[in-house]
């Protein structure tokens, strides 16, 4: 299956977390513990893809592949927020979880994300409707 994640409605470039301020936003999907094709906080729209083998088991669905996180029965890919310093290193501040269960199983299916919460700020935490709307083909 492959799974796109369609990102719009960015929250900015600046955010302040209760540490500090961060000044260089970006967001992308986290490959094993790694941020990947990592996008500006204040872009239009960005665009992820990845690919996800659904396993049938006796207890039920299973998904692999290497953005697939979680143990088995709650599986989910992760849309990962940091700032990126002037050295280039990315310091993770928030993620959220598109659970892989929530998912139609079809040869494509499209994940629309609205990227920015209630407050402004970065969505983090379970992916749910109206934020997340999720369509299958």
């Amino acid at each position: 299956m492959l799974l796109e994640i369609r990102g719009h409605h960015f929250p900015g470039r600046s955010w302040h977390l209760d540490t500090g301020p961060c000044d260089n936003v970006h967001v992308g999907i986290q490959v094993r513990r790694d941020p990947v094709d990592l996008v500006p906080g204040d872009s239009q729209a960005a665009v992820w893809r990845t690919e996800i083998e659904v396993v049938e088991r006796d207890s039920g669905r299973d998904f692999r592949g290497p953005a697939v996180q979680g143990v088995r029965g709650s599986r989910f890919v992760y849309l990962t927020w940091g700032d990126v310093g002037p050295d280039g290193d990315f310091t993770m501040f928030r993620r959220a979880k598109l659970m892989l269960d929530d998912v139609p199983v079809a040869d494509h299916v499209v994940a629309t994300v609205d990227l920015t919460d209630e407050r402004g700020g970065p969505r983090c935490a379970r992916l749910r409707p109206p934020a997340l709307q999720l369509r299958g083909g």
